[in-house]
């Protein structure tokens, strides 16, 4: 499956968090991402993601591994991606140094996600602060077959519309990548 996704920048949070609120109940959680890659860095190469998630939230604590396989869209930055939910965090890091990944990168994202239908769709609306990076992001999201993409990333920047995000507001800028050169 493929995650079609277009991510943002918002110049006005306060207004689009009004209008996700009047789509969806807001779920705030922290993310807590580790990336890893092999020692010669293929998986950055290859543009692939491995991941370990930890989300902090109402629910509790959970974590799910990640890979992102390489871009299938080069406009919007979309991935296949494959996840599942991990019962040990500890486990799982131990697991991927285990097999000789290393983490390169480590971070923490706040967000506030919603759940809605749109444009006969399941879509996710997430609006994320990174402390380490200025300014606000939203991200937009919905799991369709590769035929679909483009369809679903038509919808997408339609629900972007919506909530008064133009094309001139979108951003491939990854959170790893801002984080890392912040660091530097």
């Amino acid at each position: 499956m493929i995650e079609a996704e277009l991510k943002a920048r918002v110049h006005s949070p306060e207004a689009v968090m009004r209008q996700l609120d009047e789509r969806a109940e807001a779920r705030i959680e922290v993310y807590q991402d580790t990336y890893y890659d092999r020692p010669d860095g293929s998986l950055e190469k290859a543009d692939q993601e491995l991941r370990v998630r930890t989300v902090r939230g109402p629910n509790g604590l959970r974590t799910v591994l990640t890979f992102k396989d390489a871009t299938v869209d080069e406009a919007s930055g979309s991935k296949p991606e494959h996840e599942t939910r991990v019962e040990d965090s500890q486990e799982a890091h131990a697991i991927l140094q285990g097999l000789g990944y290393a983490a390169s990168i480590a971070f923490s994202k706040r967000c506030r996600n919603y759940d809605f239908e749109a444009r006969g769709r399941q879509m996710l609306a997430t609006l994320v602060r990174v402390p380490e990076i200025d300014g606000t992001f939203l991200e937009v999201e919905t799991i369709v077959v590769e035929e679909d993409i483009t369809a679903a990333l038509d919808d997408i920047r339609a629900v972007l519309a919506d909530l008064g995000i133009g094309p001139e507001d979108l951003t491939r800028e990854l959170y790893t990548d801002a984080v890392a050169a912040r660091r530097r």
